[in-house]
C-alpha cells in the first residue's frame, strides 16, 4: 500500500519540484541544463512507454496469438490521436513559454497565465492515467507488472514533470509575478495526476477488460509528448549533443531499472 501511494505522488513531487526553481534561480533555467533533463526525460519516457505499457499490454492480449499486438496496436494510436487533437485546442509548451511580451496588461498577463496552467493540466491528465493504470494492473495481478516495475514508471514520470513545473514557474516570475504565486501555479498544473491515477484505479473493475487497451493508449500519449514537446525543445536551434546524450542515459537507466526491477 505505502508503495502504490509513493508511486501515485512521484509525479506530483516531480512537477512541485520544478516549480520550486523559481526560489534558487533569478531568472531562468541553464540551457544546458535544461536541454539535458528534457532529452533525459525523453529518453526515460520512450523506454517507460515500452517496457512498461506497451510489452505488458501485448502480454495481456497473449490468449489472441498472433493478434496479441491489436489491442496495443489500437490503444497507441488512440493514445497519439487524443494528444494529437489536444495540441490542437491548447498551445504547445514551448510556444508559450517563448511568447514575447508585447501586451503586459493584467488581461493580457491572467490569459497567458491561465493558458500555460491549462496546457500543462491537460498534457498531465494521460501521464496521471498511465500511472493509474500500472498500479491498477500490478494490485490486480492482471499482468507481469509488479511494484517495483509500477514505481519505475512514476519515477520516470517524475523526471519528466521537473522541466514542465519550471516551464510555468520561470516564465511568470519573469512576468513580474511572486515567487509565491510563480511556485503555485508550477505546482497546481501537476495537482490532476494523483487525481487521474486514483480515479483510474477506482474504476478498475469497470476498466479491467479494456486494461492493455489502456496502457498502450498512455504509451501513444506518452511518445506523442516527448516527439512533439521535449525533443523540439531540447534540439532547438539545431544544438543535439546535449539532448543526445541525455536521451541516451535516460532510456538505457530507465531499461535497467524496468528489466531488474520488474
Amino acid at each position: 500500500m505505502k508503495q502504490t501511494i509513493l508511486g501515485l505522488l512521484l509525479p506530483f513531487l516531480g512537477t512541485t519540484l520544478g516549480a520550486g526553481t523559481v526560489f534558487f534561480m533569478k531568472k531562468e533555467m541553464n540551457d544546458n541544463v535544461q536541454r539535458t533533463l528534457l532529452g533525459f526525460a525523453a529518453g526515460v519516457m520512450v523506454a517507460a512507454s515500452v517496457w512498461s505499457l506497451l510489452i505488458p499490454a501485448m502480454e495481456m492480449s497473449g490468449d489472441m496469438g498472433r493478434l496479441a499486438f491489436l489491442p496495443a496496436l489500437i490503444g497507441f494510436a488512440l493514445g497519439v490521436a487524443f494528444l494529437f487533437l489536444l495540441d490542437k485546442i491548447t498551445p504547445h509548451l514551448h510556444a508559450m513559454a517563448e511568447k514575447p511580451e508585447g501586451s503586459k496588461t493584467l488581461q493580457g498577463k491572467v490569459s497567458r497565465t491561465m493558458m500555460l496552467v491549462f496546457a500543462v493540466t491537460l498534457h498531465n491528465i494521460p501521464e496521471g492515467m498511465a500511472v493509474g493504470v500500472v498500479f491498477a494492473s500490478f494490485l490486480t495481478g492482471t499482468s507481469s507488472i509488479n511494484a517495483a516495475g509500477a514505481l519505475a514508471l512514476s519515477i520516470g514520470i517524475a523526471i519528466q514533470n521537473f522541466p514542465e513545473g519550471a516551464i510555468i514557474s520561470m516564465p511568470l516570475r519573469a512576468e513580474g509575478n511572486s515567487k509565491a504565486k510563480s511556485f503555485l501555479f508550477g505546482t497546481l498544473s501537476g495537482a490532476v495526476e494523483p487525481v487521474a491515477a486514483i480515479l483510474t484505479i477506482l474504476l478498475t473493475s469497470v476498466i479491467l477488460p479494456f486494461l492493455p487497451y489502456l496502457l498502450a493508449f498512455a504509451a501513444g500519449a506518452m511518445v506523442y509528448v516527448v516527439i512533439e514537446e521535449l525533443i523540439p525543445e531540447a534540439t532547438r536551434d539545431e544544438k543535439t549533443d546535449i539532448c543526445t546524450i541525455g536521451f541516451a542515459v535516460g532510456f538505457a537507466l530507465m531499461m535497467v531499472l524496468d528489466v531488474a526491477l520488474g
